[in-house]
């Protein structure tokens, strides 16, 4: 098998807010979209984010009603301080602030308006 790309796909509720989310706060852009459909990506993110309308047909039926929870997406990124910063001048509530963990990973998350956590991450030397 040789993988070519890769992608997370969510389940939500308003495929459009999430849309505008991600493309005005974290730079991505539509690279397809249909009704209840729409297809995300970066050059530098390493994958594509899928969003899905909740109910759509192409959802498994034990999966249509369901929406994505307990999912975090997360980005590696440089100048956490500066992501907050500049996230939080656009209007972003910060859900989770700015952090370090013991094992050297500094990190905070921002949640769109269905309600998925994305988290931006940069990693530190780890501790011994």
């Amino acid at each position: 098998m040789q993988i070519t790309a890769s992608a997370v796909s969510l389940t939500v509720e308003d495929v459009a807010a999430s849309t505008r989310f991600f493309t005005d706060h974290l730079g991505f852009r539509v690279q397809m979209s249909a009704e209840g459909f729409a297809s995300l990506h970066r050059d530098d993110a390493g994958m594509h984010v899928v969003l899905l309308r909740r109910g759509i047909e192409v959802l498994p039926a034990s999966y249509r009603d369901q929406t994505a929870a307990g999912v975090i997406v997360a980005f590696v990124v440089r100048d956490l301080e500066g992501e907050e910063r500049r996230l939080r001048s656009e209007g972003v509530e910060i859900s989770l602030p700015l952090r370090e963990e013991p094992w050297g990973e500094r990190l905070f998350q921002i949640t769109d308006p269905n309600g998925v956590v994305v988290e931006l991450v940069e990693w530190t030397t780890r501790a011994a």
